[in-house]
């Protein structure tokens, strides 16, 4: 459902949420590391969400990207929308350009309500909240260093 750049877009935020400060900005190459995602890319989906004011940052010694308290108060569909658009969640389940409540495919009722849910969620859950879920759940944005 969603694309592998509003995914790496998504982890890259909360991660930011749970390691960055005001104080403690990060680089592109250390997020990038940290989530075992391509750097260049990261970097390129980064200045983005910057520019549509999901992310800050700042340049020079000591500069790189943080989440303010305003940033942290954006919702995961900020940046779903940022990144893929709205529409991915338009999108008939089978692939049918012409799927809704007049005219379902065959699964659209049983797909309906968990696509309406999944973007429920993603319009109310903040960052802030998202990621302090996260961390009193123990659930993680990346294997890295983790023994399976």
């Amino acid at each position: 459902m969603l694309s592998n750049a509003c995914k790496y877009a998504v982890r890259a935020v909360v991660y930011l949420a749970i390691h960055s400060t005001v104080d403690n900005k990060l680089g592109a190459k250390s997020i990038a590391e940290a989530l075992e995602v391509p750097q260049p890319f990261l970097a390129q989906l980064l200045r983005k969400l910057t520019t549509n004011k999901l992310v800050s940052s700042s340049k020079g010694p000591g500069g790189g990207f943080f989440l303010d308290e305003k940033n942290l108060n954006n919702t995961l569909w900020d940046i779903i929308t940022s990144i893929d658009g709205a529409y991915k969640f338009d999108d008939c389940f089978l692939g049918l350009s012409k799927c809704n409540n007049e005219n379902p495919c065959p699964v659209h009722h049983i797909v309906s309500p968990f696509k309406e849910e999944i973007l429920r969620n993603f319009k109310e859950k903040s960052i802030a909240v998202l990621a302090a879920e996260m961390e009193q759940n123990g659930t993680v944005i990346s294997l890295k260093g983790v023994d399976l």
